[in-house]
């Protein structure tokens, strides 16, 4: 084996995470996601009220924000703010220690470190939905919560009060009511978040020996975690603009407003669908790409440095290595 194709398989070599790795894992994802989410939940709350409100249904991101000020006050732009916090507390330990987990169990399947490099766009992508799959089964009853407290004021006086009622009133069938078009709005965002990023971080590296690796400063690796972050927002965002993940996001809204048909998930995603009409479901569109661009880069600055402090491993890397100067 080469110099060049042992460092090679050095850099790719399978980690062997523990239980502490991937608690740290599950922090670091939990409270940089927590945290970036919850600082959106002012926009959240106009994007959801032009989505399901006809009263805004003419306004854009600025007007709606001002019109809720004026006729509810600011108070009323922190609405939902518990169930977001904790929902994406909950979602985001399990996306990105899963990411890690799911990453590591695809590497082995299919032989090792070399075949991994091979198919590493696969496994990117699987690892991710994956991950996020699960993760949403956790966040889908939070977030049904939320939407619930911000399209009736009148619902519930917070987290607490909103889930209960709401686990009360309409059980397990309400509270996973929106959980087929979560998915459809979360997988392909956590696809563009976390392939676009390593590839960010791959083309980066290339150019790049392993002594300068080693020895890359603070802000040379903050550069990159920014640079790839903001890309990766960018990407996602576009998939949320291209895919079924913005008619899932106002269907979603609608879904759990608590009104319209009833009647099996595919019957009520049909019925909305065709009453909202294809510019009813791009509601909102405006204020989500700004939302996707900021979350994405702000949840990987902040869950590198939530791991650094946390002393925990690098994630698994299989990146391509044979353009790495030595």
């Amino acid at each position: 084996m080469t110099s060049k194709a042992m460092k090679a398989h050095q850099a790719a070599a399978i980690p062997q995470f523990t239980s502490k790795d991937y608690s740290s894992f599950f922090l670091a994802g939990a409270l940089c996601c927590t945290i970036t989410h919850g600082a959106m939940t002012p926009i959240d709350v106009v994007k959801t009220r032009i989505q399901i409100d006809p009263a805004y249904k003419k306004l854009n991101m600025f007007n709606g924000t001002r019109y809720v000020i004026a006729t509810e006050g600011p108070r009323a732009l922190l609405t939902g703010f518990g169930p977001t916090a904790v929902g994406y507390l909950i979602q985001g330990g399990a996306k990105f220690a899963g990411y890690e987990y799911w990453k590591k169990k695809a590497a082995e399947s299919v032989g090792g470190p070399e075949a991994a490099v091979k198919y590493r766009t696969a496994i990117y992508l699987g690892s991710a939905s994956i991950a996020e799959f699960f993760a949403d089964i956790l966040l889908t009853p939070l977030e049904a919560t939320r939407i619930r407290l911000v399209s009736d004021r009148t619902y519930a006086t917070g987290l607490v009060t909103g889930f209960t009622r709401l686990a009360r009133e309409g059980g397990m069938r309400e509270l996973y009511a929106g959980f087929v078009p979560i998915l459809c709005k979360q997988i392909p965002y956590a696809i563009g978040q976390f392939t676009v990023n390593e590839f960010c971080h791959e083309i980066a590296f290339r150019s790049m020996s392993e002594e300068t690796r080693r020895t890359l400063s603070s802000t040379s690796k903050f550069t990159i975690q920014l640079g790839s972050g903001i890309i990766a927002g960018f990407a996602a965002a576009i998939l949320s603009h291209a895919s079924i993940c913005r008619p899932a996001d106002t269907l979603l809204s609608q879904i759990n407003k608590g009104h319209g048909p009833k009647g099996s998930m595919p019957h009520r995603l049909a019925v909305l669908a065709r009453e909202a009409g294809f510019r009813g479901l791009f509601a909102g569109l405006g204020p989500r790409m700004v939302m996707t661009a900021g979350l994405v880069s702000g949840q990987f600055l902040l869950y590198g440095a939530i791991k650094e402090a946390l002393g925990a491993p690098p994630g698994m890397e299989i990146h391509k290595e044979t353009s790495a100067v030595v």
